[in-house]
């Protein structure tokens, strides 16, 4: 343990769950002054179902606040629960609605790192007299640097790897961001829990956003219409629940009659339709990106070679990659790309840097 480290506050955000906890205990090992920070985010007015496993909004909050609490009591380090409910209200929720209401599909983990995580979190933590100098949190990334600049890089563990949900980091935050497990695989995550004696161990993975996976609780039932869904021609082949309840590429769940596969191929949100093809006409050459992080700005300009991440399952795909007007990303496929989804993000890599990324406004046809 040194002496500047015990000079120095680390702020970790705590879900509750094993790997922030876990992050918590390493920071605190090193010789860093720990504090854990609790984000409250779901308002009651919302009557959600819980299930066994907790969802990131949801009646869960309050045993995981709990079992936050639970891990700094163990850990002997301060605890402070920070009051974020209007704060999610108006950056991820009304984003979420907007989104699916449009036809697309919103990715609320990107807005919700960058907004709230590593935003208003330690903002009103230091004003609940708990400052920090650095934040932390779970997450299996890495942060590198050179002379002049921080890059957000890959985790040790691909298959855990988060990168594609911090994209849109900015320098400035990543200059006081740390992330203890960039180099931990899950497994000597769960080691290391059981090693500092943490509850969370054996805790389950929290994957949904929404409490029970049902996104409707979000809407008004005005907002929720049934639809048609027809074929390309405008053939109707069915009737549809709403528009938010699918997705570009979607196979199962359609409730439809076909001699072949059929896929959501777009949505139409004007007309409240659901346009199906084949599989051979979901697949595109590129895409165009607006609302673009440049996290190495100078490195994409007017072409690079990138790899692309079109969602976070994708292995990434070889692509070529250029700034249009400096407020688009425009990116073409080396092989054609089945399903780009409009409100994704794509996010550009080039080895296991991140270079920047950007949300999916619409594919390019011709795969």
């Amino acid at each position: 343990m040194t002496n500047s480290k015990k000079k120095i506050n680390v702020g970790v955000g705590l879900s509750g769950g094993v790997d922030s906890s876990v992050a918590a205990a390493l920071l605190l090992e090193q010789g860093y002054q720990v504090t854990g920070l609790f984000m409250t985010i779901y308002g009651e007015e919302l009557k959600l179902e819980e299930n066994a496993r907790h969802a990131c909004y949801g009646p869960g909050e309050e045993e995981d606040m709990e079992a936050a609490a639970q891990v700094c009591q163990k850990l002997s380090i301060p605890f402070c629960a920070v009051d974020l409910r209007k704060e999610f209200s108006q950056h991820v929720l009304t984003y979420f609605r907007s989104e699916y209401l449009a036809g697309r599909t919103p990715n609320p983990c990107v807005i919700c790192n960058q907004r709230l995580k590593f935003d208003f979190l330690s903002q009103r933590a230091g004003q609940a007299g708990f400052k920090t100098d650095y934040f932390a949190t779970g997450h299996y990334a890495r942060i590198e640097r050179d002379e002049e600049r921080y890059y957000l890089a890959k985790a040790r563990d691909n298959s855990k790897d988060q990168s594609y949900f911090l994209y849109a980091l900015t320098q400035e935050q990543l200059a006081r961001i740390i992330f203890p497990l960039g180099d931990y695989t899950k497994v000597e995550v769960r080691e290391v829990a059981r090693k500092f004696g943490l509850h969370t161990a054996e805790l389950p993975e929290s994957q949904d956003f929404i409490a029970g996976g049902d996104y409707s609780p979000l809407f008004t039932p005005d907002q929720v219409r049934p639809g048609e869904i027809v074929d390309q021609d405008g053939k109707v082949l069915g009737k549809h629940r709403g528009i938010i309840h699918y997705t570009v590429g979607q196979r199962k769940g359609l409730g439809i009659q076909s001699p072949w596969p059929l896929y959501v191929e777009r949505i139409d949100a004007q007309k409240n339709q659901i346009v199906v093809a084949k599989k051979e006409s979901i697949f595109s050459r590129g895409l165009i990106a607006a609302h673009i992080s440049q996290t190495t700005a100078e490195n994409i300009g007017s072409g690079r070679e990138v790899t692309a991440k079109i969602r976070i399952k994708s292995p990434g795909a070889a692509a070529q990659a250029k700034i249009l007007d400096g407020e688009r990303l425009d990116v073409i496929f080396k092989e054609p790309q089945l399903a780009v989804t409009p409100g994704q993000s794509v996010v550009l890599y080039s080895a296991h840097r991140v270079l920047g990324g950007g949300i999916i406004e619409n594919s390019l046809d011709g795969g």
